[in-house]
Formats: C-alpha cells, structure tokens, sequence
C-alpha cells in the first residue's frame, strides 16, 4: 500500500515537471518593459531566476500561464512588479542636490511642491522634508509627494521605520530631534512624516499627468534601469510636470542621457 502512495506521489512530481516550461523569458520581459520601462537585456539571467521563484511560490509552472494569470489579475501583475524591483536605498543619498534644493526654497520664500519619483521605501522624500526643516524652511511651505510602482515599498514609507545602515548619512543630533528609537530601529516623527504623501504611480501610463505640477522634480536613480529611447521618454515626462520650465529637474548621477 505504502509503495502504491509512493508511486502515485512520483508519478504527480514527474507530471509537473513534464508541465514546466520556463525555456523562454522573452515575452515576460517584454510585458514587464511595456508596464515599466525597465529593461532586463543586460540581466537575463537574474530576471529568470526572480521569475522563476515567482511562479513557484504561486504553484505556476510556465512563463506563458504566469502572463497569463497577470494580465487578468491586478493583485497578481502588482505582486509580480514589486518583487522584481529594486528599492534599496538611504537618507541624505548624493545630498549636495538636496542641499541647491533647500537654497532654491529659501530663495522663492513661498510654499512648495516637490516630487520625488522614484520614492521606494520613503528615503529621499524624507530627507528632503527633514533638509528643509533644518534649512528653516516653515513647515507650511513644504508639500512633498512620492510616487512608486512598487505598492510594498510605498507601505514601509508610509510606516517610516528604518534601520541603522538606512539612517547612517544621518547626525546624531537630527537622528535625536526627528527620529524615535524603537530597539535596533528608528521611526521617523509624525511632523516630518506629515510632509510627505504617498501614491502609487507609474509615470507611463496614461493618466500619469492627472498628478498636477509642482516647482521641483526629483527622479534619482531610476533612469539606469532604462534603455536610452524610454530614457529620454522619461526625461520628457518629469520635465513636463514642472510648473516653470527654468526650474531644474534633479537627476540622479549615474542617470546618464
């Protein structure tokens, strides 16, 4: 009876690995391109292997049935987006940007709109709140959105709890006066964090410019995920969400055109 069991359990293994078909990434990757500019030319081999423990973890066993499954499920295509994006990053990242940014503030001594796209998990949003306070900047002046299209990222943002290696840029005096310890963790204070809203965004798409305007752009570090025409694609839509055109767009540095 016991071998008969066994059998029978071999024989439903060998079925699902005869239903395995993750020979050809071409089409997934295309769709991820279309949905969000990135292109994975240079990483097959990752975006594979990402996709693959993907498919796994939601008991799918090819590429084709995974696309699609994304194409008639939103919660799925949303999940799929946010495990094969990157959002690794830290406060006061390349700050001499942020520092120009505070200057260019004071200098309008108005209120401003600020956007931050990428935002991942809340980092440089923040850090420009947290700059423009320091700077003197009224708290009433600033009005900071960060858009991503990673929906886990933007939750984490939103919670505002970080580590030591996200904070370590940060002085011991500004750690004191805008952060609480919580253990090994450091949870942003309530008046920085009520600078900034979140959305979840995706510059392409075609209802993207419902955003509204706003006197400062930042979008760093997430042109060196795109080839050079979506680049330039980009490039034209930040450019196109400043409410003056001699106003600058902060570009990361290695977002090279």
């Amino acid at each position: 009876m016991f071998n008969f069991f066994k059998k029978k359990s071999q024989l439903a293994e060998e079925k699902i690995k005869e239903e395995e078909k993750f020979d050809n990434i071409l089409p997934i990757q295309e769709y991820l391109y279309k949905k969000t500019g990135i292109t994975f030319e240079n990483q097959e081999s990752i975006l594979i292997s990402k996709v693959k423990i993907f498919c796994k973890k939601h008991e799918i066993y090819s590429f084709e049935t995974l696309l699609s499954k994304v194409r008639m499920q939103r919660d799925l295509d949303q999940e799929l987006i946010n495990h094969i994006t990157t959002n690794e990053t830290y406060f006061y990242r390349e700050f001499k940007q942020i520092e120009k940014l505070c200057t260019l503030v004071k200098e309008k001594n108005n209120p401003v709109s600020i956007i931050c796209a990428p935002s991942a998990t809340g980092e440089e949003p923040y850090s420009i709140a947290i700059a423009l306070l320091e700077a003197n900047v009224p708290a009433s002046h600033i009005n900071i959105v960060g858009i991503d299209i990673n929906s886990e990222a933007l939750e984490k943002s939103k919670k505002a709890l970080y580590s030591k290696l996200n904070v370590r840029n940060l002085s011991e005096d500004i750690l004191q006066k805008h952060f609480t310890k919580k253990n090994d963790l450091y949870e942003l204070k309530e008046n920085v964090k009520s600078l900034v809203h979140f959305e979840l965004r995706n510059i392409f798409d075609a209802s993207f410019h419902t955003i509204g305007k706003f006197d400062f752009v930042f979008s760093r570090n997430m042109l060196i995920y795109f080839d050079k025409e979506t680049k330039q694609k980009a490039k034209e839509i930040l450019q196109a969400l400043r409410k003056e055109d001699t106003n600058p767009v902060f570009f990361g540095h290695a977002d090279l055109f």
